[in-house]
């Protein structure tokens, strides 16, 4: 918004506890520092339509963190979680055919069975009423844009961001201004690559003495196929085809209740081919003779994408700064092989939520806490992801078969001998830098979709519900118009136009002028993807208006 504006002040509301996200960690956090203190009060922010809008992992749990939160969820009739695994395959695909590996190569902690294959979403809604009945207050629909620091630099709380701005900048009809949320400390849990959490990590210098951190993207639908194909509680995980050797990513298929098959594929965002389309290469992998047969007969009923983080152990940042501290999937806690982060999303929002409270016990507030930075090594989550800190590493380097070969073995010295004779690697440089100019490189001819079990994206986005306002200030930022053109467009070939799940760029050129860069942020399924890969660093993720982008309904 313009700097010559004379808006009023933002009205302020103070509580114990400022929580930006109701994802597990977030919500975790609240139920923890209500279960340790009642008279705390505690807010949690939301910036999705409602709590669970914009949740979206696989997603098959490891319920220790619920059980360590809520002991007795079992006795609970209103649980989301309804499907243990009861079959767990490993699949390696090659062009027309599969490789089934047995369990018993796998190392221990890849085993599934114990775990339940649920929405993360309906996770989510359920631990959101949890919260509430405990006291918390959770504001859905409202996107925390700033941090808010005092004058000794301490995080004190954060702001909503206005709404009713129109595209010029300029304050429309409907407009009203955003809202402060003063807390004693502040919990950042936006999720991967949050735009505050950004802020903060390059504000406080949190990851001067880490590994740049790695991503992945993870696209996924949700299926009503026949009974006849539906086997409920069985976890598929699968890597090869259609990737090459060079590139890192594999695919799953959970059979949850009522003859549900979620599909996903996540592809590692280092890849150096600019032609690559992580959206096209979800739609192949559909294709292959050992996935296609759970869809026949089958409907698509959900789409949604979402960056991971991969960095895993040694990329982990320092959590904490005066006044807060960074949890769940803004600090990096997700377990690569296993696919999984909730679990310690969870622990360590239970963990930051402890230290807050002893905090505030003891007359403190806007301080470090210490504790939960240096604790988190040595507890449940620093055992889990050390034991997997070389898979990345090593799959980046060796390519596929290498790769998951060393890295298994590496995680059986890990669980056998509490070692790894490759000590922990270093992942190199950052997913941008790994892109490579398109004249390396040759077009990928991807085959149209069929409509029936591969699709387009604009139809693709459709049952993702996403909405924007059209006359609002586009939320994807362009830091330099003339870079994007000499260098994503000259050099790269427009790899925007195939990276983004949701068809949000286009490079157009009509009646034989230039070729311009169109921002379609009507469709932007907050993914985050763009932030990551874009080989300059140009574009800039913020959040829009709260409420809007996606409303995953069971993802």
């Amino acid at each position: 918004m313009s700097d010559e504006l004379e808006l009023p002040e933002r009205e302020g509301m103070e509580f114990d506890v400022v929580i930006v996200g109701a994802g597990p960690a977030g919500l975790a956090a609240a139920i923890r520092l209500k279960q340790l203190n009642e008279e705390l009060s505690v807010v949690v922010l939301e910036k999705g339509a409602e709590v669970g809008a914009h949740i979206l992992s696989g997603a098959v749990v490891d319920p220790v963190g619920v059980d360590q939160l809520l002991p007795d969820w079992r006795d609970d009739p209103e649980h989301p979680f309804k499907t243990p695994v009861t079959q767990d395959h490993f699949l390696v695909l090659g062009p027309s055919g599969s490789l089934t590996l047995p369990n018993f190569m796998m190392p221990p902690l890849m085993n599934n069975h114990g775990n339940y294959i649920v929405s993360l979403g309906n996770v989510c809604r359920w631990l959101a009423a949890k919260a509430e009945e405990l006291g918390v207050e959770i504001y859905p629909g409202f996107a925390a844009t700033e941090v808010l620091y005092n004058d000794d630099g301490a995080v004190i709380g954060v702001a909503t961001g206005d709404m009713g701005v129109g595209r010029d900048g300029k304050p429309g009809p409907n407009f009203a201004r955003g809202m402060e949320l003063m807390g004693k400390y502040v919990l950042i849990g936006e999720g991967v690559r949050g735009s505050l959490a950004k802020q903060l990590i390059a504000h406080f210098a949190l990851d001067k003495d880490s590994e740049p951190q790695k991503f992945g993207i993870g696209i996924k639908e949700l299926w009503e196929v026949d009974p006849s194909k539906h086997k409920q509680g069985l976890v598929q995980h699968s890597f090869g085809w259609p990737l090459d050797g060079k590139t890192g990513g594999g695919s799953f298929l959970y059979h949850l209740e009522d003859n549900q098959v979620a599909v996903g594929f996540v592809l590692h965002l280092n890849y150096k081919n600019p032609y690559l389309s992580p959206f096209e290469e979800f739609q192949r992998f559909k294709t292959h003779p050992a996935i296609a047969p759970t869809f026949e007969g089958g409907k698509r009923i959900a789409y949604g994408a979402r960056a991971i983080t991969e960095g895993g152990y040694q990329s982990v940042p320092k959590l904490t700064f005066p006044g807060g501290a960074l949890i769940g999937c803004s600090a990096g806690f997700v377990n690569v092989p296993r696919i999984k982060g909730s679990h310690n999303a969870m622990l360590s929002g239970m963990q930051a939520a402890e230290q807050v409270a002893s905090a505030i016990a003891a007359g403190r507030s806007g301080d470090e806490l210490s504790g939960y930075d240096e604790g988190w090594r040595n507890s449940e989550i620093g055992k889990d992801l050390k034991k997997v800190r070389n898979v990345k590493p090593l799959w980046s380097r060796l390519g596929t078969a290498g790769g998951v070969m060393l890295g298994g073995f590496d995680m059986w010295c890990n669980t056998l001998f509490g070692f790894s004779i490759f000590g922990t690697m270093k992942h190199g440089k950052p997913d941008y830098a790994s892109l490579e100019p398109a004249s390396k490189h040759k077009k990928i001819d991807y085959p149209k979709p069929d409509g029936k079990l591969t699709f387009d994206r604009l139809s693709s986005v459709f049952l993702s519900n996403t909405n924007h306002e059209e006359d609002e200030p586009v939320h994807l930022q362009l830091q330099d118009a003339p870079l994007q053109r000499s260098s994503e467009y000259d050099v790269y070939a427009g790899p925007s136009t195939r990276y983004c799940p949701a068809g949000v760029y286009e490079w157009v050129a009509e009646d034989g002028r230039e070729p311009q860069f169109v921002i379609n942020a009507q469709n932007c399924v907050h993914c985050k993807t763009c932030d990551i890969k874009d080989p300059n660093q140009n574009i800039n993720w913020v959040p829009p208006q709260g409420g809007e982008g996606p409303v995953y309904p069971n993802m």
